[in-house]
């Protein structure tokens, strides 16, 4: 009788995800808390991925039959105490459902690969020999610069068909875009220091009013094209890395937020 096939363990696929992504080398914001979040019972047999660990997306999880969500956002942004209304609801359901979840922001944005940043510059189609360090925060590089020459409508077109939306423009830039930066996700607020890095035009995911004025002033091009949007790159790229690796299917769960 052949021998049956053993489910990887959540402890091997844990290991994995810090060795590839390296948390404990990164400073984040402290609700990041990167790595293992909520464990299981130690088997895994599907993987879900999702931008936001929610209600919502474990919800959805749970009827994609997960016992594994990779997340960008973890659990704990905001005081986790105490577990009461919509917060014991959660933790209800990831007990009952026997649902881990795997969280990764700050790594998951710069990884070289697998990363938001990396992704959505292969997308737009700027080649890797073009791209450099970029935007310095919490004591390393985050994003990525393209040394490039391209007009700011064809990239805002670029965007559009990736994002699936007509990205924010701030115009304040010139109209042919030569020195390119990335950082996905809520970076508007720093445009003053992509700005101060050299770059002409800065693509990234959400921003404040104020900052229309401040890309006037700094000569800066802003593209806007949504915080969801922007992040649901590194979500798949590690879903799908770890699918390989441990022959486990996945699937994306799309909850997008609109911003």
């Amino acid at each position: 009788m052949p021998k049956s096939k053993s489910k990887p363990s959540l402890a091997a696929i844990v290991r994995h995800c810090d060795k590839l992504l390296r948390p404990a080398d990164f400073k984040d914001w402290d609700g990041a808390a990167n790595g293992l979040q909520v464990e299981n019972s130690g088997a895994v047999t599907r993987i879900a991925a999702a931008v936001d660990a929610s209600l919502a997306t474990i919800e959805l999880a749970i009827a994609a039959r997960a016992d594994l969500m990779i997340v960008h956002h973890g659990l704990f942004w905001s005081p986790t105490h105490p577990w009461t209304a919509k917060r014991y609801e959660m933790l209800r359901l990831l007990i009952e459902n026997n649902l881990a979840i795997y969280s990764s922001h700050l790594p998951l944005d710069a990884h070289p690969k697998l990363g938001n940043n990396a992704h959505l510059a292969a997308s737009l189609g700027f080649k890797p020999s073009k791209l450099k360090p970029f935007f310095f925060e919490k004591g390393q590089n985050i994003g990525l610069r393209a040394k490039i020459n391209i007009s700011r409508d064809e990239l805002s077109s670029r965007l559009e068909k990736i994002l699936g939306a007509k990205p924010t423009l701030l115009p304040g830039g010139p109209e042919n875009c030569r020195q390119i930066g990335i950082v996905t996700g809520g970076a508007g607020a720093e445009l003053k220091k992509a700005a101060a890095e050299g770059v002409d035009t800065f693509i990234t995911g959400e921003g404040p009013h104020w900052t229309y004025a401040l890309a006037e002033d700094a000569g800066i091009n802003v593209f806007y094209g949504g915080h969801y949007a922007t992040e649901t790159f590194g979500v798949k790229a590690l879903a799908a890395e770890l699918s390989a690796k441990f022959h486990l299917p996945w699937q994306f769960l799309d909850h997008p937020t609109g911003l």
